[in-house]
């Protein structure tokens, strides 16, 4: 997948966008970690970890508005 600079838009309009075209996405994305880093001989902790720290920026990211308010908050 070498995309140049200068093709980059028209790469992303050959995408396919439609619900079957990014559910496929995702299991093409699944299927390759699993296979990298889950589905392998001698596994560590680095396939686990990710998913781990990728569940830790989602809840925050759905927690920052609580957590923003809260540190604008002055407590006496």
């Amino acid at each position: 997948m070498d995309v140049k600079l200068g093709e980059l838009p028209s790469w992303i309009l050959m995408r396919d966008f439609t619900p079957n075209g990014i559910l496929g996405a995702f299991q093409r994305g699944y299927h390759r970690y699993y296979n990298k880093y889950i589905n392998v001989k001698k596994g560590s902790v680095s396939g686990v970890s990710m998913v781990l720290a990728a569940y830790v920026l989602f809840s925050y990211c759905l927690s920052y508005k609580e957590l923003k308010h809260e540190r604008l908050c002055k407590y006496h």
